[in-house]
């Protein structure tokens, strides 16, 4: 009779799964440019105190294809601070019955350290069911405890473009005489407030379609509703602190930081002896950046509150190396006692950094960086690079606003912001093409600025069958061997590199019957195409500033005379400003091709336009040149 009970309890277990996540019953709307659907997601903080919180996880998902297999993988990380616990997993199959449950001798314990890692407690615990039926639903849940409260999880439902959501929700408890901060975005209502012995905020969100990526799209967290929360007073390893303020922040900074900035006596001796003669400010510090530079270099180091508080001045000149902090931390110690007034930053570095918003202080940082204030010529240094030039912050982290550390606390700042004139590639082609349509060509290109990194890299970081291997291979041309290549860079707070190239292009023209076609615009053509779309969702952004120049001369066998040549072409908008000119001259091609685009945002009732401007530049780019061999 029991028996009979608990299988009868287990067969309306399974038939309240299957009701309760059947894809049957979900509206078009939410099946629609999927691959996966989030049944369901509960995320829920619970913070017992400024010392501890605990995060409890669980959720739902149904994979609809194999595109959608990525969603069907657990993935969480512990470290020295934060414990990881009670991972379950099950399986189920297209009609909600049960076919396998996670066991703990399935799931993978892996170390996190990579190959710039020297130590790190941080691992990751992992698991998939290589399921390959669709469709098939995932249920997983974990718990993790926070030791200290420096750091908390945020709340993102939409983890991919191509997954609707048919329910995500996200609370916070705390007790009644402790206040969270926090910050939505894309979420319009205030969240839920229920208190009794203790308070609790709750956000949810149902029935949301998948997203569909759009060319120029802005950044994923610009259009997902998420939820940030930060902390007030907390404490983290053996530190208190309070983040209601960047000042307060700052300050605790300040106090992981401090007597850590002491130097060896034998440095101490290198310093004066590297400044001595030199007048300015600018002057002693590019000369012991390069010091810096030269002496030392970067390893990753994270352990516990190490991934917040540097090694020491000392160890790292005496182990000669050190992560992001420490090396920050140490120059700044070497530009002290060179007498010069520096400071430690810190920022988010990478290519979609999280705004820094002065109503809502928190740790949204993954860099450190240092920086010496010299009146209006504030000089930037990454400490990280042994290559970088000194005062220049580029893509990694210029454009954005950062933390400066200073004795009485945190200062939000600006790294410098390249305008399209810093940002600039300049190139002059001298060529000729015989009467079988092979191509000999001469490059050389002035990069500045952000235009310059990639090649700054094939310098610094490639070795030269890398850099060949690269350079055979980037050009839009269907055949071609780069037989010669040659730089020189000059250091500067705006950095600048030639590149010269030989190249041979067999086939290049093309050659029908007694024709030569010629189409001159050889190494710079905007080749993408904005897609028709019936109705664009999101804003247009472009994220670059840039200017190129690019003249181009091809000399013709003198056997040819002209037919036909392109007209030039001028497009001016908010889109960019475009000008390419065209002429022919004995038996010389001259191509001349000046284009400058902005760092802006349109609103999408502008696609049309933008659209337009880019299919404008694409025609312009193709023009060809149409010869006729002399009888």
């Amino acid at each position: 009779m029991k028996y009979i009970c608990f299988l009868f309890l287990g067969l309306i277990n399974f038939n309240l799964f299957a009701q309760e996540f059947s894809i049957d019953k979900l509206p078009d709307s939410l099946k629609e440019n999927t691959n996966a659907i989030k049944q369901f997601e509960s995320v829920k903080v619970t913070i017992k105190s400024s010392s501890k919180a605990v995060v409890h996880r669980k959720y739902v998902i149904t994979i609809l294809n194999s595109d959608g297999d990525d969603h069907a993988k657990y993935y969480n990380v512990y470290t020295k601070l934060i414990t990881l616990s009670d991972i379950s997993g099950k399986l189920f199959d297209a009609n909600g019955k049960l076919i396998r449950s996670i066991k703990k001798k399935d799931i993978a314990d892996l170390s996190m350290a990579d190959d710039v890692s020297l130590l790190t407690d941080t691992r990751s615990k992992s698991f998939s069911f290589y399921h390959k039926s669709y469709p098939y639903t995932v249920e997983f849940e974990d718990e993790q405890v926070y030791d200290g409260m420096f750091f908390l999880p945020n709340w993102m439902p939409f983890d991919d473009e191509k997954m609707s959501v048919v329910k995500s929700q996200f609370s916070v408890e705390m007790p009644l005489d402790y206040t969270i901060r926090y910050k939505q975005y894309n979420y319009l209502k205030n969240p839920s407030i229920v208190e009794d012995k203790t308070r609790v905020l709750s956000w949810e969100i149902n029935h949301y379609k998948a997203i569909v990526y759009e060319e120029m799209s802005p950044s994923w967290r610009s259009i997902t509703p998420s939820v940030f929360i930060a902390a007030t007073d907390f404490e983290f390893g053996e530190y208190k602190g309070n983040m209601s303020t960047w000042k307060t922040l700052g300050l605790f900074v300040t106090e992981l930081n401090k007597g850590k900035s002491d130097l060896p006596d034998n440095i101490k001796q290198d310093v004066k002896t590297i400044i001595s003669g030199l007048a300015t400010i600018k002057e002693k510090t590019e000369a012991l950046y390069a010091y810096m530079q030269k002496n030392t270099r970067y390893i990753s180091i994270q352990l516990g509150i190490g991934s917040w508080q540097p090694f020491d001045a000392k160890y790292v000149a005496n182990n000669k190396y050190g992560d992001c902090k420490a090396l920050s931390n140490y120059m700044v110690s070497l530009l002290a006692e060179a007498g010069i007034k520096a400071h430690y930053v810190l920022i988010d570095a990478g290519e979609f950094p999280r705004k820094l918003l002065d109503e809502f202080p928190a740790p949204m940082f993954n860099h450190a960086i240092a920086c010496v204030p010299n009146g209006i010529d504030t000089i930037w240094l990454e400490c990280t690079s042994q290559s970088a030039a000194p005062g220049y912050m580029g893509t990694f982290t210029g454009n954005r606003k950062a933390l400066l550390i200073a004795d009485d606390g945190g200062h939000i700042v600006n790294t410098p912001m390249y305008k399209p004139s810093d940002n600039q590639q300049i190139r002059m082609v001298v060529a000729s093409v015989n009467s079988q349509g092979d191509l000999n060509a001469s490059l050389k290109t002035r990069f500045t600025g952000e235009q310059q990194e990639l090649q700054h890299s094939l310098i610094h970081d490639a070795s030269e069958s890398k850099r060949n291997k690269y350079l055979n291979s980037v050009i839009s041309l269907p055949t071609y061997k780069v037989t010669k290549s040659a730089y020189k860079e000059l250091r500067q707070s705006n950095p600048e590199v030639i590149e010269e190239l030989q190249i041979e292009a067999p086939g290049y023209a093309t050659v029908s019957g007694k024709r030569l076609f010629v189409t001159p615009n050889l190494f710079n053509k905007a080749g993408f195409r904005l897609p028709d779309l019936a109705i664009r969702q999101y804003p247009i952004v472009f994220r670059a500033n840039y200017f190129d120049v690019d003249t181009v001369q091809i000399t013709i066998p003198s056997e040819y005379t002209i037919e036909s040549l392109p007209k030039s072409v001028s497009l001016k908008s908010d889109f960019g400003d475009y000008n390419i000119s065209f002429s022919y001259a004995g038996n010389k091609i001259e191509m001349v091709r000046k284009y400058t685009r902005q760092k802006a945002e349109w609103p999408k009732e502008r696609y049309a336009d933008a659209q337009k401007f880019f299919d404008g530049v694409r025609k312009a780019d193709n023009g060809r040149f149409v010869f006729v061999k002399n009888e």
